[in-house]
């Protein structure tokens, strides 16, 4: 499976996503959890002024491309209280969400979905919520 050695993560983030594991250990994203956890494993963790701007946060807007289809999708990355498809929100503790939060501007990652199959992806922008993304 392909993926970064290391992802990097906000003090803030990582505090808050540790809890989030936490919860969510015995609730039905059991699984969910598990796969987040694993990636607070291998994450470095910065202060939160310390973030490189490349790497996908908590509230980040992300741009990133299913290497299999060729299709790009747009996305933030929010808390699972936060999450409104309509808006293009989409929780951490989603298959896609774990599999970004942390990565940077040009990784691929290998991520197993809940049907068994691998879907590969790479990042191509990232932004604070309220920042456009600039193209790649």
């Amino acid at each position: 499976m392909s993926r970064p050695s290391v992802i990097h993560l906000r003090r803030s983030d990582a505090d808050t996503l540790t809890r989030l594991v936490e919860s969510a250990a015995w609730s039905r994203d059991s699984r969910s959890a598990e796969l987040l956890d694993e990636e607070l494993g291998r994450a470095r963790v910065v202060a939160d002024d310390a973030l490189p701007a490349s790497s996908v946060a908590l509230d980040s807007r992300v741009r990133f491309q299913d290497l299999q289809t060729g299709e790009q999708r747009e996305i933030t990355l929010v808390l699972p209280w936060k999450v409104d498809s309509a808006q293009g929100r989409i929780s951490v503790l989603s298959p896609v969400g774990s599999a970004l939060i942390g990565l940077s501007v040009g990784d691929d990652i290998d991520w197993p979905l809940p049907s068994g199959r691998l879907r590969q992806i790479r990042v191509l922008a990232v932004s604070e919520r309220t920042e456009p993304l600039k193209a790649v």
